[in-house]
Parts: C-alpha cells; structure tokens; sequence
C-alpha cells in the first residue's frame, strides 16, 4: 500500500525567486508624540528586488555611490580634483586683483 503525498508547497527557494522576480516592497512610519505632539516620525521603506528588476523600476543608486562603486568614487575624485583647481585658479586671480588694487591705492595715499 503506497502513500501517495501532495507535493504542491514552496520549498524557500520558489518563494524567494518569486520575490525577486517581482519585488516586494514593505512601507511603515513610527511616529512619537506626546498630548497628540509630534515630537519625531521615522519613515522606513524596504524593497526586496532582484538588480534586474530594480534597475527596472529605475533604482541603481548603487552604481553612482562612491562607497559602493569603485568607478563611481574614481569619478567623485576626478571631479573634486577639476573642481579644486577651478578654484584654486580663482582664488589666485582674485589674490592678484588685491595686490593690484592695494599698490594702485598707496600710490595715492602719500
């Protein structure tokens, strides 16, 4: 006499493809009052995604994030190191236009 067993539940990994595939997203806000106050609010979202599907849906915060992404952090340090010189050329000439403008007034001065 065989037992014939119904094998129609999810193993973890059926479920957890499933959530990747489509993506779940979980949303809640904690908020702390007092006598109807609003003294501090928390906002927490949660999305559960593949990378597929998140740069689907326009998330690819992680590919612009220094900390994440060596090629993002070369190009934060490129472009600090041309926003740096920018300045420092700046500050030059405007160092230059007070020497100019402080030798032209003592001039006068005597």
């Amino acid at each position: 006499m065989a037992i014939e067993h119904n094998m129609q539940s999810s193993t973890i990994v059926d479920v957890l493809e499933k959530i990747l595939d489509k993506g779940v997203v979980i949303a809640g806000d904690i908020t702390v009052g007092i006598a109807d106050v609003e003294l501090l609010t928390i906002k927490i979202r949660l999305i559960v995604a593949s990378v597929d599907k998140a740069k689907e849906i326009g998330m690819d915060w992680w590919e612009t994030d220094p900390y994440l992404n060596s090629k993002a952090a070369d190009n934060n340090r490129k472009a600090l190191e041309e926003e740096n010189k920018r300045l420092n050329e700046r500050l030059e000439s405007l160092e230059q236009q007070i020497g100019t403008n402080r030798l032209s007034t003592t001039e006068f001065n005597y």
